[in-house]
């Protein structure tokens, strides 16, 4: 887990560089999901590495621990292609909008896939038609008996990097999706009740570096199943980590920042 942790900050410490896609083996999102967006974290001014993340009301934008964990501020661009708006867009000083990041208070860096939740309070309300919703409580619990389990598809949205290998990175600030499935949830170890497991391949895409923080939607729907967290080997590829938001310490402490999941 901690060699995982050192390649996924590597990656977004490096991902300022590099040029060109997102989300593995996915498609471009377009105007599918406006409010998922690009952001960085700084420490007193210096950009620390980028992540994505999903507004859930005017001001409030939710993302992963480790992507708000020692900032002191953070940017955030929605456009579906901010690549090729750079260097006109400000990225990766200023973006649409900015923001005070939050960490789950529980959250360590010494065991990051625990409690791997982080929000960003924006300077200024960000209206949109539709925003990301929250899962009800315990509401992926079901998943783990339902027929046919290995069919539950979600839908990972970000600006990561497309593919990487020991000696080549393809990457850019891209907003794209992919369908990944269901592998592993509720599995004492590995995954716990905390996060699942889906499927990084080329048949249903995945997830990768950038990506961090970015939703992982419940089907074809706007609820946030839970955020990107962590990915298993340093290529990106077999099975991707996702950090459920539907367990009652994340509804509690979201509920501090006025966001709770719909009524039942």
């Amino acid at each position: 887990m901690k060699i995982s942790r050192r390649i996924w900050l590597a990656a977004l410490l490096f991902g300022f560089g590099v040029n060109t896609f997102a989300i593995t083996d996915g498609g471009l999102d377009g105007d599918d999901h406006p409010y998922v967006g690009l952001m960085v974290n700084f420490v007193e001014g210096v950009p620390q590495g980028r992540c994505s993340g999903t507004l859930l009301s005017p001001t409030i934008f939710l993302t992963a621990g480790h992507c708000t964990f020692g900032s002191d501020h953070v940017e955030i661009w929605f456009d579906a292609d901010v690549e090729s708006g750079i260097p006109a867009n400000g990225y990766p000083f200023v973006g649409d909008i900015g923001g005070t990041p939050y960490t789950h208070p529980m959250y360590t860096n010494d065991a990051f896939v625990l409690y791997d939740l982080g929000v960003v309070v924006l300077d200024a309300p960000i209206e949109m038609n539709e925003y990301g919703v929250l899962p009800t409580l315990n509401q992926l619990d079901e998943l783990k008996t339902r027929r046919g389990k290995k069919d539950t598809t979600f839908t990972a949205v970000g600006y990561g990097l497309q593919y990487i290998n020991p000696v080549f990175v393809e990457a850019a600030r891209v907003r794209m999706f992919a369908t990944p499935r269901l592998l592993q949830i509720n599995v004492p170890g590995f995954t716990g009740d905390f996060s699942l497991l889906l499927s990084n391949n080329h048949s249903t895409g995945g997830t990768c570096f950038g990506d961090s923080g970015g939703p992982n939607f419940l089907g074809s729907s706007n609820t946030v199943a839970g955020v990107t967290s962590f990915g298993i080997n340093g290529n990106c590829a077999g099975t991707g980590g996702v950090y459920r938001v539907d367990r009652v310490d994340d509804l509690q402490w979201l509920a501090t920042f006025g966001i709770f999941p719909p009524e039942e």
